[in-house]
């Protein structure tokens, strides 16, 4: 009997050194909760290095306060942040030549809300023949940045360059700038930009349009398919293409079915920091999934158009795209995904002098979607 007890307590021992040693071999955090970016193995080079000059390679800090905070106070502490990243995306987009051959307008429309929402139209010029539109939804997680920020200026630039009309939308935020507007309001912004964008594909010179955003832009991308769908009016989307999409409101709980939460949480975004956008975009628990599209039902997604969803791979939110995409693939719907290797979160749009065959590879990718449907 004594033999037996310590031959289980061996086993015991060898089950708990080969379940440390297996943890110490999972990426990021998951294996070593210390790495960061600048000594993760996955991480480019070049990116890391240009990140560095502010910080952005160390592990991003916790906010100052917390999801109990009042919604004046994630307010206030979103809009200091407005500040911060346009500052650096201004310097890493400057020096960049211009685009030419772009013919570019603005047009100011009436929301569903009775407000005001700017469109920055860009096509080629010399038109012939129509080509597909692209309404582009900026990220910001739904809280910051603005659509005439240089960064997003010159993706719609670009994207026009390789032949499409593309339309973006100065959407309501919850926080910055422009205002606290939390959901639904740069939803329904969205969706009127969709609804005009529509009724003038003739003078746009458009033959299809295609939603596409990123983070809380492809957040919004895909509530806003959601809701075309509600509203009866799914007719006006012909596919949809959604990076890095901010969509579980998972950020102020611990669970293990997103695991890239944990695994690079602190590279370039902070859970917490989501966790905080989120409260205050619908409240702490909410589950609708016109605000966290990643709770859309089976039946919520059955029958969309066909779908793209780029993640990657150093993102906290890589796993809740992917999971959108398998149930996208459960409910029938003609999906693929994507996942950018090395690339922080929206990384393969940002970084467009660090890694320019990556970042022209996603300009690509949607392009040739768009021209494939």
């Amino acid at each position: 009997m004594k033999k037996i007890s310590l031959l289980l307590c061996l086993f015991f021992i060898l089950s708990c050194s080969n379940s440390l040693k297996d943890s110490s071999n999972l990426p990021g955090r998951l294996g070593n909760p210390e790495m960061s970016l600048k000594n993760d193995p996955r991480a480019i080079p070049a990116v890391t290095k240009v990140m560095s000059v502010y910080g952005l390679d160390a592990l991003a800090p916790d906010p100052p306060i917390t999801i109990e905070a009042t919604q004046n106070e994630k307010v206030d502490y979103m809009t200091s942040l407005e500040p911060l990243y346009e500052d650096i995306f201004k310097s890493w987009y400057s020096e960049l030549p211009e685009v030419e051959g772009l013919e570019r307008f603005t047009k100011v429309i009436d929301g569903v809300d009775g407000n005001q929402i700017i469109l920055y139209v860009h096509k080629p010029e010399g038109l012939e023949s129509k080509v597909p539109g692209i309404l582009h939804i900026h990220g910001g997680g739904m809280s910051i940045l603005k659509a005439r920020n240089p960064n997003y200026v010159r993706w719609r630039d670009d994207l026009a360059s390789t032949g499409l009309v593309v339309v973006g939308v100065e959407f309501r935020n919850v926080a910055g700038e422009l205002g606290s507007y939390p959901f639904p309001a740069g939803l329904n912004d969205c969706s009127s930009a969709l609804q005009w964008m529509f009724d003038n594909k003739e003078e746009l010179d458009v033959s299809k349009i295609i939603v596409s955003g990123e983070s809380g832009g492809g957040n919004l991308t895909l509530a806003t398919t959601l809701k075309a769908k509600k509203d009866e009016k799914l007719f006006q989307i012909d596919g949809v293409y959604a990076q890095c999409p901010y969509i579980s409101n998972e950020y102020h709980r611990s669970i293990n079915y997103l695991p890239s939460l944990v695994e690079n949480n602190g590279y370039f975004l902070n859970v917490k920091d989501m966790a905080v956008m989120a409260t205050a975009y619908d409240g702490i628990e909410s589950r609708n999934p016109l605000a966290w599209p990643l709770f859309a039902t089976i039946e919520d997604l059955t029958g969309l158009p066909p779908h793209i969803i780029s993640v990657n791979e150093l993102d906290p939110l890589r796993d809740e795209g992917l999971l959108y995409y398998k149930n996208l693939l459960t409910a029938g719907v003609d999906a693929q995904s994507i996942t950018i290797n090395g690339t922080v979160h929206a990384g393969d749009m940002i970084f467009i002098k660090e890694t320019p065959r990556i970042y022209k590879s996603s300009l690509m990718h949607i392009h040739n979607f768009a021209n494939s449907l």
